[in-house]
């Protein structure tokens, strides 16, 4: 079956899974453990009392020609392959972490936002309500970084807020960096058009930005740790319930199976390359030996599960879906 047949078929399931839960679009924050513990769109899971739905967005392929930096074609080829990928292209997956901690319901990231009919992507806000969820509910937006994937969902195609009632966080290191134009020379070419997006997919949150540091906490439960180097304020999650806790990596790596195997992989859309590679054995390290279990924005969908130390890379296990609720 081809790529674009499954992705069909997946994305049809999930439109139908929405159609078949009429009124879920209103639905409250308590409805949403009683829908079916996954389908294609979404996959939902407990970290002690809070509950942590991933919702896909779709995925998209790119060339792999040019997409590592510093390593030729052949050899990104062999590692791929390690894991039965293709060659000639790679499909990468969108998938946004969504966490119900009682009190609040919290958005990681804002997905591809509004799409032409047919596109593979933009898929966030239907699988979010098969979910059982409605984005007047949410009550806090988190942003990792502003590449266009994690912030064109923050507003709606005729340009007002997708999450009417939320705060917004974002990195303040992220924040100073996009918002001063000034930097605009001093980052790399292909990234120049995330000053205009960002003064475009942020104007209509003007009253509702809050930025916050390097391990400050965002609201109970949720920490920000700096994960510099993919963007220049780039930031993961730690979220934590008692004991239980895990790690939004957002886009620590891309695809796991390249440049978590291979970290020192330089790929096309980080904008310092080295100090990525350092936040990604160092956050990697951390998440394998303390166990904690991780979710990551490109990861394979689910996407959730943990991360292990294998040589000088890592491997990343996916988590056991019969242990979703």
């Amino acid at each position: 079956m081809s790529s674009n047949r499954r992705d069909a078929i997946i994305l049809g399931l999930g439109a139908a899974a929405a159609a078949a839960m009429p009124g879920q679009a209103g639905a409250q924050q308590a409805a949403a453990p009683a829908a079916p513990p996954g389908s294609p769109g979404f996959y939902r899971f407990k970290l002690g009392s809070f509950t942590v739905t991933t919702v896909h967005d779709g995925s998209r392929p790119v060339p792999l020609q040019g997409f590592v930096r510093n390593a030729p074609l052949e050899e990104v080829q062999r590692v791929l392959a390690q894991s039965f990928l293709p060659g000639d292209q790679l499909r990468i997956p969108f998938t946004l972490t969504v966490v119900d901690t009682g009190r609040a319901l919290v958005v990681f990231d804002s997905g591809n936002g509004a799409q032409p009919a047919g596109a593979p992507v933009g898929r966030f806000a239907e699988n979010f309500r098969a979910a059982g969820y409605d984005p007047a509910r949410v009550t806090h937006v988190v942003v990792s970084h502003f590449h266009g994937d994690h912030i064109n969902g923050l507003v709606t195609a005729d340009g007002a807020r997708a999450f009417p009632n939320a705060e917004l966080t974002v990195p303040e290191t992220e924040w100073a960096w996009w918002t001063e134009e000034g930097n605009t020379t001093r980052s790399p070419e292909g990234q120049r058009g995330n000053f205009a997006n960002t003064t475009r997919r942020f104007g209509p949150w003007q009253n509702a930005v809050r930025r916050v540091a390097d391990g400050a906490e965002v609201l109970p439960g949720v920490r920000a740790v700096a994960a510099y180097g993919h963007t220049p304020g780039h930031t993961a999650y730690h979220i934590a319930d008692g004991a239980e806790q895990m790690m939004f990596l957002a886009d620590l790596t891309n695809r796991p199976e390249l440049n978590g195997v291979r970290p020192d992989f330089h790929i096309a859309f980080d904008f310092d390359p080295a100090m990525a590679e350092a936040s990604r054995r160092r956050l990697f390290d951390r998440v394998a030996a303390d166990r904690i279990r991780v979710t990551g924005y490109h990861f394979p969908f689910p996407s959730q599960g943990h991360v292990a130390k294998e040589g000088n890379g890592y491997r990343f296990i996916p988590g056991d879906w019969s242990a979703g609720i």
